[in-house]
């Protein structure tokens, strides 16, 4: 293995991770990861100083172009759009709490209210620690305007994102009991794990049927919920599984996977279902990944 790739393979769950946080897409943070192995292939490793600093910047310069990119088919997408859902190594979390809150499901929504320099900037500061000097190159900005952009996108943030708990064998259960209640009819059970305030979000992006707007509230989203178990058949399966960091459910009939369910569970009871349909997005979940600080 030669220097460049040894270097670039240690630090590629991080690599990969600045990328997914940025774009919200595992394809096109696998597209950035290929782009910026060649820009580094090319390097003159003698010339960098700190090569974790100088990929992070590769990297993320990628990301903002890809993001920017995209925004088009975001604007032209067929119902709610949720970033595409990520099978992670249960380890990489398991001590790094900032960590697994910046993969959530919920985090990555509120990322998508950012403009996307506000999006890399927060990132790349909050998340993964880059002095505003550093951030200055990828978002073409002065240090000082760094600042700026970084103390309004953290202001939005926080006044968005839900409270984060460190995911533990309280919201297994709440997940364990919400498919439970769903899988046997019981209306009552289910309402007991949903928050009276919870969100659900399905998309299908125009390819499969899916909810074209988020519903909210106990009553209608256990309605919603009985009403797709209860259209199941025999070959339909529901197992759990870690889904971006959290306790998830994967819907399979037969050997095809159907969509995901992802949970934010917060004092025991969930507080939001985001189920992702759109089979492009599913590929994803073909290989779990390695994330990163």
């Amino acid at each position: 293995m030669t220097e460049h790739a040894r270097e670039f393979t240690e630090l590629r769950p991080l690599l990969f991770t600045i990328a997914y946080e940025i774009t919200g897409s595992t394809a096109d943070a696998d597209d950035v990861l290929q782009d910026s192995w060649l820009r580094w292939s090319a390097v003159d490793l003698a010339t960098v100083e700190h090569r974790r600093a100088y990929l992070a910047r590769v990297v993320s310069r990628q990301a903002l172009n890809a993001l920017r990119a995209s925004s088009r088919r975001r604007e032209e997408y067929v119902g709610p759009w949720l970033p595409e859902p990520l099978l992670v190594s249960a380890g990489d979390l398991a001590d790094d709490v900032v960590l697994g809150e910046s993969v959530s499901m919920a985090v990555l929504l509120v990322l998508e209210s950012l403009s996307p320099a506000e999006r890399v900037v927060f990132v790349l500061r909050e998340v993964f620690g880059f002095e505003h000097a550093e951030i200055a190159g990828v978002v073409g900005r002065t240090p000082a305007a760094v600042r700026q952009l970084a103390h309004r996108a953290r202001e939005h943030v926080e006044a968005r994102r839900p409270r984060y708990e460190p995911r533990g064998d309280e919201a297994a259960r709440a997940v364990q009991e919400f498919l439970r209640a769903a899988g046997t009819g019981d209306l009552d059970g289910l309402l007991a794990v949903l928050d009276p305030d919870v969100l659900l979000v399905s998309d299908g992006g125009g390819k499969v049927s899916a909810l074209r707007h988020p519903l909210r509230g106990a009553a209608d989203v256990a309605r919603f919920v009985l009403g797709l178990f209860r259209l199941a058949t025999p070959s339909h399966t529901f197992g759990l599984a870690g889904i971006n960091g959290a306790p998830g459910v994967v819907v399979r009939r037969g050997h095809d996977l159907e969509g995901v369910f992802c949970f934010d569970v917060q004092e025991g009871r969930v507080v939001g279902v985001y189920g992702v349909r759109n089979p492009d997005k599913l590929a994803s979940l073909a290989q779990v990944r390695r994330v990163g600080r």
